[in-house]
């Protein structure tokens, strides 16, 4: 148990408490036993500050009261005694995949990342209407790799990547501060033996005018938030007193923009939210509350085309109005389509899918079609030694031959993360004809990637490859390979789609209906990172279930 695992490192180091003073920087590594104090030694000489002579901590002030606080300087290259130091950029599906799935008896291992957890993206929309709470969804980098909490030589930095300097083997990072009485960002260096570049991408919108500013992006928690926020302040704010009819049909009305898997799941699930308990605790404005979805093509254009006429059939029946246009112009309270069309709005979301972020265009790397990182066979950046891509930001070079794979951010979660169904763990034996035992079991590209990248450095590692500039002779083994093996999605009010088929264009089996549901559900219940979160999930779904959806505004 990891509260009993707790109390036993509580009660071994109370006996030498107080902990000897560290350096300023590194006073948040938890103190290690006496038996490993060199190890902690050895750590703390990688760091160096970039001066002669350090004031001692004593004469320092507290961070909080110097304006201009003394900091570390640069995580220096590992030395023969060490351990080699892979440093992954991101904390993402991919790298953290990679980092539960690296092996902490061969590496060390630094995250660098502007959060310190994992979003678990299938799972966002919910969190959106109050289905499920906001910490269901997150997983601390911490608990999917403890060594980054307890190793000595492993670290976990909040900050973004500024650069790459290849030829030296290092990264230009910069501290992430937040709040008007935190200190200035800082810059520092970071020296890898290995690095993983795992840094995602970003929503897409065509340079249209005024969406970055306008709309929410359904990537990250704090996204989740604003719409629950703005969702239920509209609410309240129709209800009060002097509100006209014009405004109070524009603060309820709720586009979404994008008919992808996302986009069709947040439409569902806001209209279940609608129909079971807005139209119950809010009967007041009942009757002006209503969800519009905009999409340019065909809703979930990657699905068989009973599935599509199905969902068409359901999001139309549960009050969502679709409408195929292009977003020309966003404005604070309309958005203006290409035919003339203005469409008022009191909530925005936007989800038309994901390109590269502006770092990694500008990162001097090689670069695959679409502005991606271009990787070949075995996930390695071509042509730069000792370094690797995996997740949003990767893609094959074209001398590889290989198609580019789908991108897998927040935005388009759904429509990549289901589109990888294993049969592994879930038996339906109770609901399938003829006693049939089906086990559903979904990795995105990027954890696949992730998984296959942390083998493929275990076997290097183990092989005297760890160090920088050297594995050139290791063998490799097998290449990554991908392959499609079916979509799903969920359409609200127990209704789903599961889409089993390799293409488009290929046979497979097609199911539609609350059996999808059912499967869509238990099979990202096994794929909620730790039981912690499980039981969170299981929990909120269950409470929702019995008492309704909690809409208060916190």
């Amino acid at each position: 148990m990891a509260w009993f695992r707790t109390l036993t490192r509580m009660s071994a180091t109370a006996k030498s408490w107080p902990p000897p003073l560290l350096p300023s920087p590194l006073r948040t590594v938890p103190t290690a036993p006496v038996a490993s104090a060199s190890l902690l030694l050895t750590s703390l000489r990688n760091f160096s500050t970039g001066t002669a002579a350090s004031p001692a901590v004593e004469d320092r002030p507290p961070p909080h009261l110097s304006q201009s606080p003394t900091h570390c300087g640069d995580l220096g290259p590992t030395e023969g005694g060490e351990k080699p130091r892979v440093v992954v950029l991101g904390s993402g599906w991919a790298g953290c995949r990679l980092m539960k799935g690296i092996d902490t008896s061969i590496y060390d291992v630094v995250c660098v990342s502007p959060r310190n957890h994992m979003v678990f993206t299938p799972l966002l929309a919910s969190t959106c209407v109050g289905t499920l709470e906001f910490r269901s969804v997150a997983e601390p980098v911490g608990r999917i790799q403890p060594a980054i909490s307890r190793e000595p030589g492993s670290y976990f930095f909040l900050s973004n990547c500024k650069g790459i300097d290849a030829k030296n083997h290092r990264v230009i990072c910069e501290t992430v501060t937040d709040g008007p009485n935190t200190p200035d960002p800082w810059k520092f260096n970071i020296s890898y033996d290995k690095l993983v570049i795992a840094l995602g991408a970003e929503a897409l919108t065509f340079g249209i005018h005024g969406v970055k500013e306008h709309a929410i992006f359904l990537r990250e928690v704090h996204h989740a938030q604003e719409i629950r926020r703005r969702l239920l302040l509209n609410l309240m704010l129709s209800d009060v007193p002097g509100t006209t009819e014009q405004e109070k049909s524009r603060l309820l009305h709720c586009v979404v923009v994008g008919g992808g898997p996302t986009g069709v799941e947040f439409s569902g699930e806001l209209s279940d939210f609608i129909m079971r308990d807005v139209r119950q605790r809010h009967a007041h404005v009942k009757d002006y509350i209503r969800v519009t979805l905009i999409e340019a093509n065909e809703i979930l254009s990657s699905f068989d085309d009973r599935l599509r006429r199905y969902a068409t059939r359901q999001l139309t029946k549960s009050g969502v109005h679709l409408v195929r246009g292009i977003v020309k112009d966003v404005e604070p309270d309309k958005i203006v389509l290409d035919n003339g069309t203005e469409v008022p709005y009191g909530l925005l979301v936007w989800s038309t899918g994901v390109g590269p972020s502006s770092l990694v265009k500008s990162l001097d790397l090689p670069k695959a079609p679409g502005g991606r990182i271009g990787i070949d066979e075995w996930l390695r950046v071509a042509n730069v030694p000792d370094v690797y891509a995996i997740g949003d930001c990767s893609g094959f070079v074209e001398s590889t031959g290989k198609p580019v794979l789908p991108a897998l951010a927040q935005v388009s979660a759904k429509q990549t993360i289901a589109s990888n169904l294993e049969f592994f763990a879930l038996a339906l034996q109770f609901w399938l004809p003829h006693s049939q035992l089906v086990i559903f079991w979904i990795e995105q590209v990027a954890e696949r990637q992730g998984k296959y990248l942390a083998g493929l450095l275990n076997r290097i590692g183990k092989a005297g490859g760890g160090r920088a500039n050297s594995g050139a002779e290791v063998d490799l083994g097998d290449p990554f390979v991908y392959k499609h093996l079916g979509s799903m999605a969920t359409l609200g009010r127990y209704k789903a789609l599961v889409d089993l088929r390799q293409s488009k264009e290929g046979k497979g089996i097609s199911l539609a209906g609350f059996l999808s549901w059912f499967i869509w559900r238990s099979a990202y219940l096994t794929r909620v990172i730790s039981w912690r979160n499980r039981f969170y999930v299981a929990v909120n779904w269950l409470t929702t279930m019995v008492f309704g959806r909690d809409i208060s505004r916190i």
